[in-house]
């Protein structure tokens, strides 16, 4: 209890500096340094927040006690406010256990086709689909950077960015972050004529959109960039200028693409922006190794046997097999409907921070 107290002062302190900053008009001339202080500002104010009505309710919870002893209608009070203060305890030490530091920011995330083809492709855009329709849900908005699909709509790799509306401890991080790695579906596909059910799966990457470049140094020398027109459909022109980008890095071999921008200067500065994120994403996951701590690396080949979720559609059932989730709404999921599943994983996290904290 003492520890919380005391993390609650430093976090009370820290949070009154920010508001005092925040307050001051010569910060907001640098707006990147008044959205640092805004989003760390958003992030501290529930803790703030429980904190004050705990405070409140335990001085009311006081009062009660003290008059249901001369009037036994208080004491139907007391019980209530009793109840309240222990779910804001329990709420206030969920606030305060550890977190992952990155859970506010913003994300790009990366699917690709993998083994089965078109097939693999189609399924590509159902999680699509799904991402989107999640980000719809839940006040996260979607931009599409670089996008090759096929003939029948499938995708073949797509590069997407999601970010908060407005800033949040719980950002786009804190929910994406449990995609990264391989994909499978089970389902007859549209191309089959035989009526058999087929596997195939797609890949996906999830990395935190730095919040300005320089964290990560890019030498011209070591990318190759390369111009082509945007393409839809099976590779047919959309525009007629030469504006799209691929940038490759040749230490890594990392293949990075954007022709969202109308220009070509425009895309290659976006290109570079999710070429630093997925190197500094690389050498975080490098160092969580070395270290032997945090989550395992996303998977980075298509193989299917590494596989963290399969989809089974004769069966309408979704499976994460790294925590044993299992339910049979593969319907809603697709529809955007994760809640369920994103909150088993987030409980899972947290099981295993406090493990580690404590270990």
């Amino acid at each position: 209890m003492h520890d919380q107290v005391s993390a609650v002062d430093d976090i009370r302190a820290e949070y009154e500096g920010l508001e005092a900053q925040l307050a001051d008009p010569s910060l907001h001339d640098d707006q990147d340094a008044a959205r640092k202080v805004a989003k760390r500002y958003s992030e501290l104010q529930p803790v703030i927040n429980v904190h004050n009505e705990l405070t409140q309710v335990t001085q009311d919870l006081e009062d009660a006690r003290e008059m249901a002893h001369e009037d036994h209608e208080f004491q139907a009070e007391a019980e209530r406010l009793d109840a309240r203060r222990i779910e804001l305890e329990e709420k206030l030490a969920d606030l305060l256990a550890p977190r992952d530091p990155r859970d506010g920011e913003d994300v790009y995330l990366e699917i690709k086709a993998g083994a089965g083809g078109e097939e693999a492709a189609l399924f590509a855009g159902d999680l699509l689909r799904m991402y989107q329709r999640y980000c719809d849900r839940h006040g996260f908005v979607t931009e599409i950077l670089g996008l090759s699909e096929t003939d029948l709509g499938g995708v073949k790799d797509i590069t997407l960015s999601i970010r908060s509306k407005k800033p949040s401890r719980d950002g786009a991080w804190s929910f994406f972050k449990f995609e990264g790695g391989v994909h499978r579906v089970q389902r007859i596909p549209v191309t089959e004529s035989q009526g058999r059910i087929q596997t195939s799966a797609a890949g996906v990457l999830v990395y935190p959109e730095p919040e300005e470049m320089g964290e990560v140094e890019i030498d011209e020398k070591d990318i190759r960039v390369d111009v082509y027109r945007s393409s839809g459909k099976g590779g047919q022109g959309v525009n007629t200028t030469d504006s799209a980008v691929r940038i490759t890095h040749l230490p890594t071999g990392i293949v990075v693409t954007c022709q969202k921008e109308r220009s070509q200067i425009q895309n290659k500065a976006r290109a570079l922006q999710v070429l630093a994120a997925r190197l500094e994403q690389m050498e975080r996951e490098k160092a969580e190794t070395e270290a032997a701590e945090g989550r395992a690396a996303q998977v980075r080949n298509l193989d299917r046997s590494e596989r963290i979720r399969t989809y089974n559609w004769p069966e309408n059932r979704i499976s994460d097999h790294r925590i044993g989730f299992k339910a049979n709404n593969l319907d809603q999921v697709l529809n955007g409907d994760m809640d369920a599943l994103f909150d088993a994983l987030k409980t899972a996290e947290r099981a295993e921070r406090l493990e580690a904290e404590h270990a």
